[in-house]
């Protein structure tokens, strides 16, 4: 009996060693089972959600959720605009960097061809300080003064204000940006029947500029007409010469980049 009892507790030893491996076992399969539930995703349901969020994150370009099809990627879930065309795998990270900032170049020099030949035809008219240009972040601004377009307190083009117009717009039709011609007033007020207060006069002024620009060749699609009466001047209304340079005619011609903003054609 004494020996039985001896050999006992070594009986028992050995049944719990086999019980903690069948434990292990056990949390090893379950670890295994969750891991493989894990990589599979319901692409239905997730393209669902992705498409949510688009349309409650998009803003002026938004980015588009997808789903990675493919199994191998380290992530699934890509954001960004997916290219229209696979792209070359033997081009450079930095060649759509470089063929954008050379595009943006191309665009500026004829921008500044433009202001060239606008600066010329100013001078050689003597009207170089009421036919101003510059270039501005948003485009080429060449800004006409009343004086050189209309009569005060009036939004009728002058006969000589017409053959200007009609020289700027075949410079302006060279090149395929928008242009949008934007009228300004000074702070003095005006009230009469056919302009109760600057916002009509900048209004009437800029849209009878833009009509001259379409007869004189400009794709109206090409054409916008803004009036921002006293609110945008550029020189303080205390003087006469200030208010003189705020009564004014703004010809803006826009980057490329700005275009976004506008209406498209149908």
């Amino acid at each position: 009996m004494s020996r039985k009892r001896e050999h006992e507790p070594e009986k028992e030893n050995g049944e719990r060693w086999m019980l903690t491996y069948l434990d292990l076992i056990t949390l090893l399969m379950i670890f295994f089972v969750v891991l493989y539930s894990m990589s599979k995703v319901d692409t239905q349901k997730f393209q669902a959600v992705a498409e949510s969020l688009n349309k409650a994150l998009s803003g002026s370009t938004p980015a588009k959720i997808e789903i990675s099809t493919n199994q191998v990627g380290p992530s699934l879930i890509q954001t960004g605009s997916p290219p229209e065309k696979t792209p070359n795998t033997n081009t450079p990270p930095d060649a759509n960097v470089n063929a954008g900032q050379a595009n943006g170049n191309i665009e500026r020099m004829s921008l500044e061809a433009i202001k060239a030949k606008l600066d010329k035809f100013a001078a050689d008219n003597g009207i170089q300080t009421t036919l101003v240009t510059s270039i501005e972040e948003r485009g080429l601004v060449v800004s006409i003064q009343e004086t050189l377009l209309f009569e005060s307190g009036s939004a009728d083009i002058t006969a000589r204000a017409r053959d200007i117009l009609e020289k700027v717009s075949t410079v302006l039709a060279a090149a395929p940006n928008q242009i949008k011609v934007e009228g300004h007033t000074d702070n003095l007020p005006i009230r009469t029947a056919q302009f109760p207060s600057n916002w009509e006069l900048s209004v009437i002024r800029s849209t009878n500029v833009v009509q001259i620009l379409q007869r004189d060749g400009i794709p109206p699609s090409r054409l916008s007409a803004t009036g921002y009466g006293e609110y945008r001047p550029i020189s303080s209304n205390d003087t006469d010469a200030g208010r003189g340079r705020n009564r004014r005619i703004d010809l803006i011609i826009l980057h490329t980049k700005y275009e976004v903003t506008e209406p498209q054609q149908p």
